[in-house]
C-alpha cells in the first residue's frame, strides 16, 4: 500500500531527489519493463541508498504512481501551450493538435507507454491514471472552450476525458502488437478521437472571433 498524499509541497533538496529518482526509473522502464524493476535497481541506478527511495517511495507501486503522476505534468503542459486561434479552421484542427502533442510525448517516453499504455495490471497505477484522465478532461474542455463557443454536453460523463481514453485504447493495442504506435494506428487513435467528439460537438461549430482569456 502506498503512503498517503501529503498536502505540504517537498523542499528544494527532496524535490531534488524525488526528481533524480524519477529519472532513474523511467531509464529502467525504458530499457527493461515493469518486470525488473525494484526499489534496489532504482536505488542502484540513482547511485543513492534504497532507503533514500523508501523515505519517498514505500513500495514499487507507489513510486509508479509518482512516474505516472510526472507523465501527466507533460501531458498537462502539452495542454497549456499556446494554440494559434488565427490558424484553426474548425474545431477538428484543435483536436488534431492536441493528440499530436500527446503523440509526441509517447513517441519521446517509454515510461509514458508502459505505465498508460501497457497491460501491466497495476491496479493503484490505473487508479492513478483514471484520476490524471479526469484532470486532463477538464483543461481540454477548457482549451476548446476558449477557442469555441461550446454547445451543452453531458453532465454526468466527461466527454473529453473519455475521447482521451479512446484514443489510448487505439494507441495501446498498437504497443501491444509493435512495441510502439506506429503511425498507421497514430492515425486510427486520433480519428476515434474526433469520431467521439463529434458525437456531441457540431461540425460546424463556429470559432471565436478572439479566444477567451
Amino acid at each position: 500500500m502506498s503512503r498517503p498524499a501529503s498536502t505540504r509541497k517537498p523542499r528544494a533538496s527532496s524535490q531534488a531527489r524525488i526528481a533524480v529518482i524519477l529519472a532513474a526509473a523511467r531509464e529502467l522502464l525504458a530499457e527493461q519493463g515493469m518486470a525488473n524493476l525494484s526499489i534496489y535497481t532504482v536505488a542502484e541506478r540513482a547511485g543513492i541508498p534504497p532507503s533514500s527511495v523508501y523515505h519517498f517511495f514505500a513500495s514499487v507501486p507507489a513510486l509508479l504512481e509518482g512516474l505516472t503522476a510526472d507523465v501527466h505534468a507533460a501531458f498537462r503542459a502539452s495542454l497549456l501551450e499556446a494554440v494559434d486561434h488565427a490558424a484553426l479552421r474548425s474545431w477538428h484542427d484543435l483536436s488534431r493538435l492536441i493528440e499530436q502533442r500527446m503523440l509526441a510525448i509517447y513517441a519521446a517516453d517509454a515510461a509514458a507507454r508502459q505505465l498508460i499504455l501497457a497491460q501491466h495490471g497495476l491496479a493503484e497505477v490505473t487508479q492513478a491514471d483514471h484520476q490524471h484522465d479526469l484532470e486532463l478532461g477538464r483543461l481540454m474542455r477548457a482549451l476548446f472552450d476558449r477557442h469555441f463557443p461550446l454547445p451543452q454536453l453531458p453532465t454526468d460523463i466527461d466527454v473529453f476525458s473519455l475521447a482521451m481514453s479512446l484514443g489510448d485504447r487505439v494507441y495501446a493495442r498498437s504497443v501491444q502488437l509493435h512495441g510502439e504506435i506506429t503511425p498507421r494506428l497514430a492515425e486510427e487513435g486520433m480519428r476515434v478521437f474526433d469520431a467521439y467528439l463529434g458525437l456531441y460537438l457540431p461540425a460546424a461549430l463556429p470559432k471565436r472571433a478572439t479566444p477567451l482569456t
